[in-house]
């Protein structure tokens, strides 16, 4: 058996969790998947794969090869990519992670700019929270805001953003502006119930971290929905200064306690590979950093 299709394989099933789907993923029978799995536990003379009613799980020592394995896929298929001249020029697709809202506060002008200078690069947005794994959800570059776990992915710092308490211009002027959290309790508030925002803000008091659970006067199934309500004078909003970065600039929307909002957080640009990553990932790491870096959201 092929030991480099072993290594295919037990990469599907890692990924997908269950025989069924790497079958599917790699066009092939499940049964095929089984045989290539037994032939490589036996080669290893030990268990990988746990196999149960809900799918497979990694055994400690899967664990540890399922990690040595997605090194070895990955720089074969650099060294493939790199005979194949794709390190040279600039092309194909490039996916992007970022989160919520960042793609339309911040960069969109500067992938329109990259396009233009890169025409034969394809570009793939997408928006979520958390940090993602680049090798197993195939995306090239993430911007990621928080702290990074330990990863052999590379990171490029770009500047710092911070939460926030704002509201409209008109909204403040009819309610005043809340000098402390517990000030809240008077207010009228947007909420987000979409996943990543939750329903209590916290504030950093002395010190010392506060908890606070506004009682909302509109809760929104997304974020933008709620800054557009907060612009139209109905509340008081939680965000990240890069969510609202345009309706601050625009005066749509004033910050309060701003004192206690919380402390910022750092915002980077990991990929993989460093220097050995192909043209359209190194293209726009080298085009879009300085410009990241200058933009004025990432210097609160």
């Amino acid at each position: 058996m092929n030991r480099f299709r072993e290594l295919q394989t037990f990469a599907a099933v890692v990924q997908t969790g269950s025989l069924a789907a790497a079958a599917r993923q790699l066009e092939v029978s499940p049964a095929t998947v089984m045989r290539t799995l037994a032939s490589l536990e036996a080669r290893l003379n030990n268990r990988l794969l746990i196999r149960g009613p809900r799918g497979v799980e990694l055994s400690p020592a899967g664990e540890q090869f399922a990690q040595s394995c997605r090194y070895i896929l990955e720089q074969t298929e650099v060294a493939e990519r790199s005979a194949a001249g794709v390190h040279a020029c600039p092309g194909g697709k490039l996916t992007v992670s970022l989160p919520l809202l960042m793609e339309h506060q911040i960069l969109t002008p500067i992938a329109v700019a990259y396009l233009a200078a890169y025409p034969d690069v394809y570009l793939a947005t997408q928006a979520g929270e958390g940090v993602p794994k680049l090798l197993e959800e195939g995306i090239d570059v993430a911007l990621v805001v928080g702290q990074l776990p330990s990863s052999s992915e590379f990171a490029l710092p770009l500047g710092v953003v911070r939460p926030m308490v704002c509201a409209a211009p008109d909204y403040l002027a009819r309610w005043g502006r809340p000098a402390t959290p517990d000030a809240l309790k008077h207010h009228r508030t947007v909420l987000t119930t979409s996943p990543g925002y939750e329903a209590h803000w916290r504030f950093t008091c002395d010190g010392t971290p506060r908890l606070v659970k506004p009682v909302p006067t509109l809760t929104c199934t997304t974020q933008g929905a709620a800054i557009k309500a907060a612009t139209l004078g109905l509340g008081l909003i939680r965000c990240m200064n890069y969510e609202a970065h345009d309706e601050l600039q625009r005066g749509l929307l004033e910050p309060v306690l701003q004192d206690v909002a919380g402390p910022a957080l750092p915002v980077q640009l990991i990929y993989r590979h460093g220097r050995r990553a192909e043209a359209r990932v190194r293209s726009f790491i080298d085009f879009a950093t300085p410009r990241l870096r200058a933009h004025p959201a990432f210097s609160a």
